[in-house]
């Protein structure tokens, strides 16, 4: 773990840089990201004492551009109610720039690099913005934090000065305004079919080895199927990334959708290759059994989501990856259609060798980038305490998520509740409205983060239950701030991608048998012909030194 008076070092240094902000009502904090101009210029439209708990209200009417990732889920429509009520509360019309899913990140890019891209940039994981700060195209937005009460308080109640230690550049700032979760939330995990389960009297795993257990059961009952048959490994880098995800927790590597080739070792006191550690091996070796023995279909890392579905409804498997909505709104509610008697269940994540735990970091969700050419705009300030009104103020997080009380949801007993006639993610399947396509709430674009209370609201529950027993585990220790200069950003991300590359294929290889792991020592090698060490002692420098300069 992190040296205590090393991290309350840091956090001091971080909320007196805060307060330091906080007295500067009309002025920049002295870089201006760069421009030089004091605030008192750019506050058109502003409120003079916008404080925490309040809701922005333009000073006069405004309007500002952001970027939108249209969900073909939810697809845009002018008419929302969220357009609407939005300008109605805080006096601001938002043109959305409208960009399909598939295309998003690559518009994202080309937009910002053309000098096109809207004041407001939503949806942005880390390290996504690093590409975009050498060049000046994005605001160092941790300069303008003093603009925004209600992220301050949400950081500082949450104690979230580590997490955001982790997204900083080498210039000490970070660039991106992350969604902020006051808990970590677990996403995915194996749900199995309860119903054949009870059936050949097995029980629900709780740990890897029962899972195998479960799984051999099955296939003896079921010689010529696949127990488990998974999903998610099309239009993403890494195949069964989900999968891959919550079981590399299990064994204390970051794996799948959530891989870096950089992790840190907090035993050894220094950033290592992720794909070459023991850890990363043994997980590798439990799949590769799974797949050995039949008990895992080799498709999985290949066919589409539907295609793998459609196994499970046709009771050609009988576990497969899940998370909360699509247990509940396609594999229960299709299954139900077509298997009568059918029952299935997500179970929490199941154990492994690094015990009962989830990975550090987690209460960090994709965020905000702000353009460097908002810093231009005479309100400037207005568009910051609009941006921290919407996404960070309780009030705005509970108007994206929720809607409009009366309208759409009513309270009871202190929680939201959907009107009668409307649905949410298949609530109630035979609704006649529905609260995403609809109306325009529960948008990914605007909703994430929150308070726990915010955040379970939407619970069923079937995520309540598994949410209660992920909130027992405990957090692995954030790895610490290693920001590359902008010179050595460049040679990492050259060395990065042909590793990554590696690292995913030669997964895949061992898993399904196309390479034996006789030959691990014949990867790492390859690894290292391709600027595996001189990778890790880049970060490993820039860790000591931002150590160093920042206490």
């Amino acid at each position: 773990m992190q040296n205590a008076g090393q991290l309350s070092r840091r956090r001091m240094l971080a909320a007196a840089g805060f307060i330091g902000l906080a007295t500067v009502t009309g002025c920049g904090s002295g870089d201006d990201g760069g421009d030089g101009k004091d605030l008192s210029k750019k506050q058109n439209g502003a409120m003079k004492n916008y404080r925490a708990g309040q809701r922005f209200k333009a000073a006069k009417p405004l309007s500002f551009s952001v970027l939108h990732n249209n969900n073909p889920v939810y697809p845009m429509k002018s008419s929302w109610l969220f357009w609407k009520e939005l300008t109605r509360r805080t006096g601001v019309t938002l043109e959305p720039v409208d960009v399909p899913l598939a295309d998003y990140e690559k518009k994202r890019s080309v937009l910002i690099g053309a000098g096109d891209a809207p004041f407001l940039i939503p949806k942005t994981y880390h390290p996504s913005e690093v590409a975009f700060v050498s060049s000046g195209a994005i605001l160092p937005v941790s300069d303008y934090v003093h603009l925004m009460p209600n992220f301050r308080d949400k950081v500082r109640k949450w104690k979230l000065e580590p997490e955001l230690d982790s997204i900083r550049q080498s210039d000490g700032k970070y660039y991106l305004l992350p969604g902020l979760h006051e808990k970590a939330k677990a996403t995915y995990s194996l749900s199995f079919r309860t119903d054949v389960l009870h059936r050949h009297g097995l029980s629900l795993p709780t740990t890897w080895d029962e899972v195998r257990e479960v799984l051999t059961a099955l296939k003896e009952e079921y010689p010529g199927r696949y127990p488990l048959s998974d999903r998610w490994s099309t239009n993403t880098p890494f195949p069964c990334g989900a999968l891959f995800g919550y079981l590399g927790q299990a064994f204390g590597v970051r794996a799948g959708w959530g891989y870096d080739n950089i992790s840190f070792d907090h035993t050894a006191g220094e950033f290592v290759f992720t794909g070459a550690q023991d850890g990363y091996r043994a997980m590798v070796e439990y799949l590769r059994g799974l797949v050995a023995d039949k008990l895992m279909d080799p498709e999985s890392f290949s066919q589409t989501d539907d295609q793998a579905v459609q196994k499970l409804l046709a009771e050609k498997c009988f576990a497969m990856s899940a998370n909360p909505q699509e247990l509940v709104q396609n594999y229960r509610y299709n299954l139900r259609k077509q298997v009568e008697g059918a029952t299935i269940e997500m179970i929490p994540v199941p154990l492994g060798p690094a015990g009962p735990v989830v990975l550090g970091g987690t209460r960090l969700e994709n965020g905000v980038m702000v353009s460097g050419k908002a810093l231009k705009s005479d309100s400037f300030v207005a568009l910051m305490q609009f941006l921290d009104w919407l996404w960070y103020s309780d009030e705005g997080q509970k108007f994206c998520k929720w809607g409009v009380e009366g309208v759409t949801y009513t309270e009871s007993g202190g929680r939201p509740r959907l009107k009668p006639g409307i649905s949410l993610m298949g609530s109630d399947p035979d609704a006649a409205r529905d609260l995403q396509k609809d109306y325009g709430f529960f948008n990914g674009v605007f909703t994430y983060g929150g308070s726990w209370e915010l955040v379970s609201s939407s619970f069923g529950p079937d995520e309540r239950r598994f949410q209660d027993a992920m909130a027992q585990r405990r957090q692995l220790p954030i790895d610490p701030a290693h920001p590359l200069r902008s010179f050595e950003q460049e040679q990492a991300t050259l060395w990065d991608t042909p590793l990554k590359d590696t690292v995913i294929q030669n997964t895949l290889k061992f898993v399904l048998g196309k390479r034996p792991l006789s030959a691990w020592d014949d990867y790492v090698a390859e690894l290292k012909s391709k600027n595996m060490q001189r990778l890790v002692d880049l970060h490993n420098q820039a860790y000591e030194r931002f150590t160093k300069e920042n206490g």
